[in-house]
This record gives structure tokens, sequence and C-alpha cells, in this order.
């Protein structure tokens, strides 16, 4: 296990509201994406507010109904929108791990989110277990763009984040190698000078280790049936 890295965490803007996030999913046609109308956005945020506050938590919609092939070109960092990598048409086939998967609704929340800066510098293999000792629950690949979708400054140069709560089972059962993560573009290679800056959904493997990529996790999830 690598020690806890040193690197310094820079703070990350609170939330709005689900009732402001709800607003910002219907005015990306996220709603659209899902199946769902503004009033069951609307009634679900202002049901949450009201049971628990809803205070610092992650409006999300399930991967099931909003993938992430549909959501990443939604995202925008300096004007330029978000995309999948070419050599990741697999996406919206990386599914929740057993022991994360996202309430049986259309529409949930997750407290507690962290980007993991303090991790910068462990392989997917090193984080999750120590997520699970810690009691914390890694993010999904579509939890991760919802969240930069509602605040882009979560994306930094050198502060950006692994999503290891999604993989991809091979036929034979065993997980596939690669691990989603969200961050910058440079514009090299395959992503075209265009993209550089441009919000960017890739992959790494299982056992590398990045400095610059954390491993986002959140505390609970919860939902209810709209």
């Amino acid at each position: 296990m690598p020690e806890t890295s040193q690197t310094t965490s820079t703070v990350v803007p609170a939330l709005p509201s689900p009732s402001a996030q709800a607003e910002r999913l219907i005015e990306l046609g996220v709603h659209e994406i899902a199946e769902l109308s503004t009033a069951d956005l609307r009634s679900f945020a202002e049901a949450a507010e009201a049971s628990r506050g809803g205070e610092g938590a992650l409006l999300a919609v399930h991967p099931g109904r909003a993938p992430a092939s549909a959501l990443a070109p939604l995202l925008r960092l300096d004007g330029k929108p978000g995309f999948v990598v070419t050599d990741m048409p697999d996406v919206d086939l990386f599914a929740p791990l057993d022991d994360v998967a996202p309430p049986d609704a259309p529409l949930y929340l997750l407290s507690g989110l962290d980007r993991g800066d303090h991790m910068a510098d462990w392989s997917p293999d090193e984080a999750l277990p120590a997520l699970t000792t810690e009691g914390r629950t890694p993010l999904l690949l579509t939890e991760g763009i919802h969240w930069v979708m509602q605040l882009p400054a979560v994306l930094e140069r050198n502060r950006c984040f692994m999503t290891i709560g999604s993989r991809l089972r091979k036929a034979d059962g065993a997980l596939d190698a690669r691990t989603p993560a969200l961050w910058i573009s440079n514009g090299t290679g395959r992503d075209g000078r265009e993209r550089r800056n441009a919000p960017k959904v890739g992959w790494c493997w299982a056992g590398n280790r990045h400095t610059w990529l954390g491993f986002a996790s959140a505390t609970d999830r919860w939902g209810r049936e709209v």
C-alpha cells in the first residue's frame, strides 16, 4: 500500500441544491435522455431537500437511464465539449461493481463526495480496498460525469479523478484491466488539437499509478421511486 500523497488538495466548490441541480439537468436535456419529465426531476429534488436536506448531495440519474456516452458530450470546460476517448467504444458496458450498485430508481443522490486527491499516485487496485476499509464507496463513471456537469471546477490540471466503481466484466467473468477516469485533454494524439482543455472520459490500467489522478468516492447513495 503506498503512503498517502503529500500533494496539497485544493478546495472543491460546494454543490448547489438538488433543485438547482435538477434545473441544470433540464437545461442540458438530461431528462429527455433518461425519458423523465421535468416534473419528475423537480419533484424528486424538492422531496430530497424536504426529507434529508440534500445539502452537499449530488443528484444523479441511474446509468441505465442515462449512459456515459450520452452524458460525456454535455460536459464543458473553457467552452469545449466533453468526449470519450476513441479506444473506449465500449464505455457504456462499464457497469457498477456488485457492492457499489446504485439504488433501483431513476434518480438518486450521493452524499459526502470527495475527489480523493490524497490518493494521487495510488493504483486502482490499491485504492479500492482502502476506500472500502474507510467505509467509502467509489463513484461510478456516470456519477463522476454528473459531478463535473454540475461543477466543472471539479476537474483541474493535475487534480482529476478516477471512477473505479464502474468496471467491465469479460466473458469469463473476470474484470477487464481498464478503469475509467475523467481528466482534461492535452489535445495530443487521437484527441486532436481542437480538444485541448476539453473534459475527457478515458481509462487507465488497474495496476498503474498516476500522480494527477485521485479516486472519487462518496459516503452514501439513496433514492426513491418517481
